[in-house]
């Protein structure tokens, strides 16, 4: 070899090892098959407590609730405004359809405040927290979600929540 011509050293460059973060880990979840039940469908005692069927079940009649009482409203709101074009002359006349709207305008009121409650018993059940109560975590029991289908307590918290509500009512 000619020695102008130098060879030519190969300069390696350090390696340095690719760390790649460790894929977390995802657990294979199973897509959840909407549950039908029929239209004459009751929940059991029998049945796991806050089943997939208890779930459909109130979730419906909840919403079924919800639709009659905004069709009432709807109703009592429409047919008030009505009543306001006949104005009486006599003054008796006219206290009696003051009273009739007034206690109209309560039953509305409290419509509306179930249509809240029942909105928040939907936002439970999506939760998965629907059924249990709120103080105690226990669960409310089939029985008495069907007599209250929007009962956030047990009948010993409720009770709790009553007394309590009555001695700050008496200071």
């Amino acid at each position: 070899m000619p020695k102008t011509a130098k060879a030519k050293k190969k300069v390696s460059k350090p390696k340095t090892k690719v760390v790649s973060k460790p894929k977390p880990v995802v657990a294979k979840t199973v897509p959840k098959v909407p549950v039908k039940i029929s239209k004459t469908y009751v929940p059991k005692d029998t049945e796991k407590y806050m089943c997939e069927k208890h779930k459909v079940y109130f979730r419906i009649r909840l919403t079924e609730w919800k639709k009659e009482l905004i069709k009432a409203n709807n109703e009592a709101l429409y047919n008030g405004s009505m009543d306001d074009n006949n104005i009486s002359a006599d003054i008796v006349d006219q206290a009696n359809s003051y009273i009739d709207s007034n206690v109209e305008m309560k039953a509305i009121n409290r419509q509306i405040k179930l249509i809240s409650e029942i909105d928040k018993a939907l936002r439970r059940i999506r939760e998965d927290t629907y059924g249990y109560c709120l103080d105690t975590a226990e669960p409310i029991g089939l029985k008495r979600l069907m007599a209250r289908p929007v009962a956030k307590y047990t009948i010993a918290a409720q009770e709790k929540h009553e007394k309590d509500e009555k001695v700050h009512a008496d200071d």
